[in-house]
């Protein structure tokens, strides 16, 4: 993964309420991440996973997206069984996980207070979105993670929201070759309440194999 600050950059302290909120979590938790959480994966991937951001406990603490909270549990899973990865649980940076054709970010690359990123700081984030997709394979999908991942990525591309509503399940492809696959964040909230079932992630993860003939 490039280290090229266009893309992602640890020292970023453009979103005032982010970088406030940051500092508070470092005081409070001195051996957490606690700073942007950079993309993993391979440097141009057939799949780009985008997520929402990284959690408190999760890649907040880890350093790694996905990693260390619950809605890790059943990505890594898929990941792992469907090819991407070597291993199927993610617990930390030395564990000796792999992806394959895979990378991992995230729409906002800060934790945000409550899990939940303001408009303001979806945008300011996007410049990286932007840079980091000029990086993928010219016929890879982008895997959205959730309505917020989804709007992050048509804006990162130029394209209207109008013309490609979310929908799970739903596969738009583009013009350029690349093409976006829509999922339900696989939040615990959305697990839990069922939402979001291993089975309909498993559905995904079989188009997505699929469509990359890989």
């Amino acid at each position: 993964m490039s280290n090229n600050n266009a893309v992602f950059d640890i020292g970023c302290r453009l979103c005032p309420r982010l970088s406030h909120f940051l500092n508070e979590t470092r005081e409070k938790f001195p051996d957490y991440h606690a700073r942007p959480v950079p993309p993993f994966g391979v440097a141009s991937p057939k799949l780009l996973i985008v997520g929402l951001a990284p959690g408190m406990h999760g890649a907040n603490a880890s350093g790694r997206p996905f990693t260390g909270d619950h809605a890790g549990i059943i990505l890594y899973e898929m990941l792992h069984k469907y090819g991407f990865s070597n291993k199927a649980i993610s617990t930390d940076l030395d564990d000796g996980l792999v992806l394959k054709h895979c990378r991992i970010t995230n729409a906002v690359k800060c934790l945000p207070p409550g899990n939940k990123p303001i408009g303001d700081e979806i945008n300011t984030c996007n410049r990286y979105l932007v840079e980091e997709l000029k990086t993928i394979d010219k016929k890879a999908m982008i895997l959205s993670l959730g309505l917020v991942s989804h709007k992050a990525v048509l804006k990162a591309l130029g394209l209207k929201q109008s013309k490609y509503p979310f929908k799970h399940g739903k596969i738009y492809q583009l013009d350029d070759g690349r093409s976006i696959i829509d999922s339900y964040h696989c939040s615990r909230y959305n697990t839990n309440t069922k939402r979001l079932t291993e089975a309909m992630f498993s559905e995904i993860f079989i188009q997505i194999k699929a469509q990359l003939k890989i």
